[in-house]
């Protein structure tokens, strides 16, 4: 069993997925510090020196000024601040994977068109293989396609 569980975590998928995985939490981390400390600051002074970490709605009916201060006196919040953050957080992440994916796209190489099977007879314009010399709609003699030029 021990050399079953081996196998499986040696495999080149799963060791990608753990690095995937790594690298995911480190840059969410990376955004939630850019969102919390550099974004929502500057938009809270515009918006009316709000503080969005702080923006709740008390569910007991008392005022409380910090959700800190609510969570220490036990009463249940509504913490609508700290939400906004978290989608905003969402947003950019998701951007930024779009961005990410959006260039893997375009350095795959994309497959060469398939050549041909088939040539319209020019009789009946019915769909007939390369290599046939009468239509089998039309029964027409059709001339020899012409070789494919590379």
């Amino acid at each position: 069993m021990l050399k079953e569980f081996k196998e499986f975590a040696l495999r080149g998928n799963v060791l990608d997925m753990a690095i995937g995985i790594i690298l995911g939490v480190a840059f969410g981390k990376i955004v939630t510090s850019f969102v919390e400390d550099i974004l929502m600051p500057p938009l809270g002074l515009v918006i009316g020196k709000v503080d969005f970490a702080n923006l709740f709605l008390s569910l007991t009916g008392r005022q409380f000024d910090s959700v800190a201060a609510a969570k220490a006196a036990g009463a249940p919040t509504l913490n609508y601040g700290i939400f906004v953050n978290n989608v905003l957080n969402f947003v950019i992440v998701a951007f930024v994977i779009f961005l990410l994916v959006r260039q893997v796209n375009r350095f795959k190489r994309q497959p060469a068109p398939a050549a041909p099977t088939t040539r319209e007879c020019p009789y009946c314009c019915a769909s007939i293989p390369l290599k046939a010399t009468r239509c089998s709609a039309c029964t027409s003699e059709v001339p020899k396609a012409a070789p494919a030029t590379s």
